[in-house]
């Protein structure tokens, strides 16, 4: 069955990774339902059509849905390979909170039988797949499941935890190496077998315990380096340098190649996933620690600074390029961009407009505030106050002439031929 066309996999969670996966899936020709708790985002992949901004992903789903390949549904059903792909955010005091995988797992042992393979994709706390383990063994007695039954385990359960960059996951997810992480050897074998139905990158496999701190390493690896960079142009401001200079100029070295700052670090993935590793283990993570605190400094420090700058400028209407984490996307998870513009909302109100090239309308939590949602073009043609908070590439088609007169504040660094806004850190200080 496992490596038929008759084969049938159940994705539970349709978002960012699990509807991709579940359309990459279904491309190969195996039947796929796909399960959320939202009646609008079942609704909305049964009629072919997506709720999330990808590249290319909308015709994937439309044409697998069409085929009768992939559909949705609210329900969980019997198959033969079941992928969780659910969130894992943190809670109070940064405790990773695993609820909705243990909910997924719930929901799989209902329909488990023998012969079956449970995969868990979201990225985890270290010991998360065991404690999926333990959760099934205790609703399905029935079963023997695998590490408390040796080799005769009725069911195989794995850890493949996806390493995609948003604008490219449809690519990423087939080209990409994965890494495999069985409770058993044999599981790790069994979920191989299945990721080798669609991904061309080499897998790999090792224990679950490993793969899933591999993942944490991967993303606690970017946001140390990110908040170097951060650090960095923070000295760089207080000694009246170019960061942006100081970091092309270095990188020149053969050894030495620092990260882009910004006003902050965001998504899902690296703004979350190093805590879980300080959770783990508290007494040996403090540079881990401390990079997550430097980079949510860094989004305080940038809503000071641009405070500081638009109080310089009373009256003059302000513009906030970005709310998304990083460019070209539509996901706005732990945005900094978002967290800086909302301040600057509920501060300054109806001065502000925000432009956000991905989004038709603004998030709910800036309903009372009286920021408006413009189109880049009314900010040019308004706003004497703009802070360039994401990346994206409209907002770098913007040629000096249409900002020369502009007071900006540029945290990504898009407009290298932007004279430095003033230091406002006086004003600051007095306001």
């Amino acid at each position: 069955m496992l490596g038929g066309t008759e084969l049938k996999v159940c994705v539970l969670g349709l978002g960012y990774i699990g509807l991709p996966t579940a359309a990459v899936i279904a491309r190969t020709g195996a039947q796929v339902l796909g399960v959320d708790v939202s009646p609008h985002v079942v609704e909305t992949v049964n009629s072919g059509r997506v709720h999330i901004e990808e590249v290319d992903l909308d015709g994937l789903v439309s044409g697998v849905v069409a085929r009768g390949s992939l559909r949705a549904s609210t329900q969980i059903e019997a198959a033969d390979v079941f992928v969780i792909a659910v969130p894992t955010p943190f809670g109070a005091d940064h405790v990773p909170d695993i609820g909705y995988v243990l909910k997924a797992a719930t929901a799989v042992a209902t329909v488990l039988k023998a012969g079956d393979t449970v995969i868990l994709e979201s990225t985890s706390p270290v010991g998360t797949t065991e404690q999926v383990r333990d959760f099934i063994a205790r609703l399905r007695p029935d079963l023997k499941v695998p590490g408390r039954a040796g080799e005769t385990a009725d069911v195989a359960i794995a850890y493949c935890p996806e390493r995609v960059l948003p604008g490219r996951i449809l690519v990423e997810l087939i080209d990409n190496d994965r890494v495999i992480g069985g409770i058993t050897p044999r599981c790790a074998r069994r979920a191989l077998h299945f990721y080798r139905r669609f991904v061309r990158g080499a897998c790999v496999t090792t224990t679950s315990r490993a793969a899933e701190m591999t993942k944490l390493t991967e993303n606690a690896f970017r946001d140390v380096n990110i908040a170097f960079a951060n650090e960095l142009s923070r000295v760089a401001e207080t000694l009246g340098v170019d960061v942006w200079e100081v970091i092309r100029l270095a990188n020149r070295h053969p050894r030495v190649n620092i990260l882009q700052p910004g006003p902050g670090v965001g998504g899902h993935c690296i703004a979350v996933d190093p805590w879980f590793l300080v959770h783990g283990a508290p007494e040996d993570t403090q540079l881990i620690r401390t990079a997550r605190e430097v980079n949510d400094a860094k989004c305080d420090h940038v809503i000071a600074r641009a405070s500081a700058l638009i109080a310089a400028h009373p009256g003059t209407p302000v513009a906030c390029l970005g709310l998304a984490f990083k460019a070209n996307i539509d996901d706005f998870r732990e945005s900094p961009a978002l967290k800086v513009a909302l301040a600057l909302a509920e501060r300054f109100g109806p001065r502000v407009q925000i432009v956000e090239p991905y989004a038709d309308t603004l998030p709910a939590a800036f309903a009372n505030t009286g920021a408006t949602l413009v189109d880049l073009d009314d900010a040019l043609e308004r706003a004497g106050v703009m802070i360039a908070l994401v990346d994206h590439d409209l907002f770098r088609s913007v040629p000096l002439e249409e900002r020369a007169t502009k007071h900006v504040y540029d945290t990504r660094g898009i407009w290298p031929d932007q004279p430095p806004a003033p230091d406002t850190r006086a004003i600051r200080l007095a306001s």
